[in-house]
């Protein structure tokens, strides 16, 4: 689901039905939120786009209008209307992706911008003709955050909710014990642990260049686009980790940072509340902020 693996573990918990809540839950709102999906709310969003407002969901609007903050925060490198420009490049895998040439650019970056996306209550649209809104780099956290709430409102007090590197724990493993999570180290091989975590009602989000990418003429491309440049983010960093208390900041705030780079990305997180992070750089140099030191674990 959600183009990843989504696994959701409770602990000390009998009925298996609760479960399928939350797999209900993900499907609602993937349903509304993922472009690909036909009939969704950001299918018609893109349909109308140039031409009519759109009525949408407020859950919809809801991540419409966080994403819009993020923008401001990340001096529009943080860009949900990035869509057309995903789509250009078309990155999946190793084999599979495209490197556009200088009129496809030309043609696709002006359609970014997500000034242009206008929202009203129960409402949105894209003031051009070809916008489109892609939420790959929030919805998850969005979505990770809904359902916790529906496992919370039945009674569920220990559980770790991961769609695929988006980490959202439920209380601890138990009253006394905080749940260990393993941080990826992004430039060894998939499994190879950087650090681990130990915290509760926390979420764990990595963002990393190693994450989806391909080779062309020999050399790599991520999938962390920069809709100012059009292209991959180049300033020196490989991953980054948020730790805070809800998914849908650490899903943001993740790729905000990635795009930002790492003087700009750090002074972000410091004038944040509640919210820390670990920044690594292709080298392998480790920059912490002023809290996440107290997180780590020897284990």
């Amino acid at each position: 689901m959600l183009d990843t693996v989504v696994t959701i573990t409770l602990f000390d918990w009998e009925d298996p039905e609760t479960i399928d809540l939350a797999f209900d839950e993900i499907s609602r709102l993937e349903a509304l939120l993922s472009v690909e999906k036909e009939g969704s709310d950001l299918d018609k969003l893109a349909k109308a786009a140039g031409k009519s407002w759109v009525t949408i969901a407020p859950e919809t609007e809801e991540v419409l209008r966080t994403a819009k903050e993020y923008a401001t925060l990340s001096e529009g490198r943080f860009d949900v209307t990035a869509g057309p420009l995903i789509d250009l490049w078309d990155i999946h895998d190793q084999e599979t992706g495209h490197y556009p040439t200088r009129e496809e650019l030309a043609q696709t970056l002006p359609l970014i911008g997500s000034k242009d996306l206008l929202i009203e209550d129960g409402k949105a649209y894209l003031a051009r003709e070809g916008m489109k809104v892609n939420l790959g780099a929030i919805a998850k956290g969005y979505i990770a955050d809904k359902v916790k709430e529906v496992l919370v409102a039945n009674g569920v007090e220990h559980a770790v909710l991961d769609l695929g590197r988006n980490i959202l724990l439920i209380g601890g493993q138990s009253e006394e014990q905080a749940f260990l999570i393993g941080v990826q180290d992004p430039n060894q091989a998939q499994g190879s642990l950087l650090c681990t975590v130990a915290a509760s009602d926390k979420s764990l989000v990595t963002s990393g260049v190693y994450e989806r990418y391909f080779i062309y003429h020999g050399q790599r491309y991520h999938h962390i686009l920069d809709p100012y440049t059009g292209f991959p983010a180049e300033n020196g960093l490989a991953s980054v980790t948020i730790l805070s208390d809800t998914s849908v900041q650490g899903d943001a705030l993740s790729t905000t940072c990635l795009l930002l780079g790492e003087e700009k990305g750090m002074a972000l997180i410091e004038s944040l509340e509640g919210v820390e992070a670990l920044f690594v750089t292709e080298d392998g140099t480790m920059t912490q902020s002023s809290g996440f030191g107290a997180y780590l674990t020897e284990t």
